[in-house]
């Protein structure tokens, strides 16, 4: 059971507060072939376009962007490094079958993305970039810090934002466990409904928060748990925010605790069953909690 407030919009959260320190990021090497999730590469360059081929669709978040190159970060927390030119097509899809035509100026941290592109070796060039104009919307919210917007300019809400802000002590309302197969951290459709009906429930609890915390059960090594754990919990939050419609705000920090504080024995299969969760916790601050 859970609550309505996609990944998406906590991705465009943490991406808001990457977008400060995006910009002292520096070259680092890939390892394994892949992008740090925290960097974003300098020193590319874009090659000729006439000797490049269709490259493939890349979707994401955008969560780091720099000169003519942005970092779009996937649901699976991988991250591919795209550059974008005059010759980019940016449009924001504006309902059933309409759109308006923007610039790359226009590409926000925190923003949602599909992405067509050309490649040459390992370099992309978008050649479309297409996203949401209600995502457009919310994303520049977040990056103007105009709170309000996300309740609709309700004040009470803005205010509630205000006294969360020194607060971290909560009391916790309810407690939903979704669980995973061995090694996944794929939602089960049970999982899925059980979400949505805690974010249901969640709403109708004046000043509710959500906590996520992912586990994992023993097997494997400590660095593999704590990744599984991670990815765990972001899948949980990226169905909260895209299907159950938790808005991002109403997000706490999530985390991964591995195969910290198990539920059970982990010595048994069962046991290691119930240990393979995320745990979603639904709280209201001590300091405002019944008013």
């Amino acid at each position: 059971m859970t609550t309505t407030t996609p990944r998406r919009a906590m991705l465009m959260l943490l991406a808001a507060a990457a977008a400060s320190v995006s910009a002292m990021a520096v070259a680092q090497p890939q390892q394994n072939g892949m992008q740090d999730p925290n960097i974003i590469v300098e020193g590319e360059v874009v090659p000729d376009t006439s000797a490049m081929t269709k490259g493939p669709e890349v979707k994401g978040i955008i969560t780091a962007r720099k000169g003519d190159k942005m970092k779009v970060t996937a649901d699976d927390g991988t991250s591919t490094i795209v550059f974008f030119n005059d010759a980019t097509t940016v449009k924001a899809s504006t309902g059933l079958f309409g759109s308006k035509k923007l610039t790359t100026e226009n590409l926000l941290n925190g923003l949602p993305v599909t992405v067509k592109t050309m490649q040459a070796g390992e370099a992309l060039l978008a050649s479309q970039i297409t996203f949401r104009n209600g995502d457009f919307k919310t994303a520049k919210m977040i990056r103007n810090g105009t709170a309000q917007g996300f309740a609709e300019q309700t004040a009470a809400t803005a205010a509630l934002k205000g006294r969360m802000g020194d607060i971290d002590k909560y009391n916790i309302k309810a407690t939903t466990n979704v669980y995973f197969d061995t090694g996944k951290y794929a939602l089960t459709p049970q999982a899925k409904a059980e979400l949505c009906q805690t974010a249901s429930m969640a709403n109708g609890t004046e000043n509710a928060l959500m906590l996520v915390v992912g586990y994992t059960d023993s097997v494997g090594d400590e660095e593999y748990n704590q990744t599984l754990s991670e990815k765990r919990a972001a899948s949980v939050i990226n169905f909260l925010q895209q299907q159950c419609r938790w808005a991002p705000y109403r997000m706490l920090t999530p985390t991964g605790m591995a195969e910290s504080d198990p539920a059970a024995d982990n010595s048994t299969e069962e046991g290691k069953a119930q240990n393979r969760r995320v745990a979603v916790n639904v709280l209201v601050s001590k300091a405002i909690d019944g008013l």
